[in-house]
């Protein structure tokens, strides 16, 4: 999800970018379906017009931000860097490949905002499956595109498979089981590594947030109630959760980490979650708050597997 510092070891560039603009864009889809639901009435009582109308708008309404967000990408972080042919950039071994389950979580949840977006616009669901499901990896290729042209940087075909894979496991729950019941979730939790190198992995909370893999953390959420039989008394808000994550990693790769000293490893979970989506009710507001949060692993038990310490437990694992 975060690029990672590639021509240019000093310079933030868009090591940061890929996150930012998903979030934003997650955030705007979300507010979207929320405000599309004002259409809901048309659309529920079959008014072909008022579909039409409310998918038109939209789709003005999306290529409107996205342009504008595409303008201010291009603005912030490609304007001083030279211009090249457009070439790619392999960088499939950087941060044992972290950012590409970021990129992953990114294309799910853009694609699985706009299958909501598209059916409170009134599409069938066999549309905004299809094409809703399509929009995650669609909005995220314009930013390998610039990175494509760019001398300090270059596509990355890791980050447009992640894209891929991220958008097509969407649609395939919507398409199976009209929902998704397996959804990736983010959380960070600080590390003393930022202040190695602050310029690459964060000065601030704010940046550490997006810039410090060592803090973050992918999980897989699965919702167990959905797979039990109907009668089963389980609780419909206790998931089971998979977790990836790395450590010591002050520089992209594993050479570069070794030479300075430090010596990267794989974390894995094994987690509680949360789902807050059984939560919702007719609140829209609160709905959309839920929504939000659950993007998020919330603060739960797990149990940690990695080379270093072998396996340990975390009361509370952020």
């Amino acid at each position: 999800m975060c690029r990672a510092i590639r021509k240019a070891p000093n310079h933030q560039g868009p090591q940061i970018l890929s996150k930012v603009i998903s979030l934003v864009i997650v955030y705007t889809l979300s507010w979207t379906v929320l405000a599309a639901q004002e259409h809901k009435s048309d659309t529920t009582s079959g008014s072909k017009s008022g579909s039409n109308k409310s998918v038109r708008n939209l789709a003005i309404a999306s290529t409107v931000v996205y342009g504008v967000s595409l303008y201010g990408l291009n603005q912030t972080w490609y304007q001083d860097s030279p211009r090249t042919s457009f070439h790619f950039f392999n960088d499939n071994e950087e941060w044992k490949q972290l950012d590409k389950v970021g990129h992953f979580y990114s294309a799910f949840h853009i694609s699985q905002a706009s299958i909501h977006l598209f059916r409170h616009a009134g599409m069938t669901a066999k549309k905004s499956n299809l094409w809703g499901g399509m929009m995650g990896f669609l909005i995220l290729a314009p930013i390998e595109i610039l990175d494509g042209f760019s001398a300090e940087y270059g596509a990355s075909w890791g980050d447009l498979i992640a894209n891929a894979v991220g958008s097509g496991t969407a649609m395939a729950q919507y398409m199976i089981w009209n929902e998704a019941r397996i959804k990736p979730k983010f959380s960070f939790a600080p590390t003393d590594f930022a202040s190695k190198r602050p310029n690459v992995l964060g000065n601030g909370y704010h940046e550490q947030l997006i810039k410090d893999y060592n803090g973050q953390t992918y999980w897989l959420s699965f919702d167990i109630y959905s797979f039990m039989p109907s009668q089963t008394k389980f609780p419909k808000w206790i998931n089971l959760a998979l977790g990836y994550g790395v450590n010591n990693m002050v520089y992209a790769s594993d050479r570069q980490n070794q030479l300075a000293g430090y010596h990267g490893y794989r974390q894995y979970y094994l987690a509680v979650d949360f789902d807050l989506s059984y939560l919702a009710g007719k609140n829209k507001f609160l709905n959309t708050l839920l929504y939000m949060v659950d993007l998020i692993h919330l603060p739960a038990p797990a149990l940690e597997f990695n080379r270093e310490d072998g396996v340990k437990f975390h009361f509370l694992k952020f």
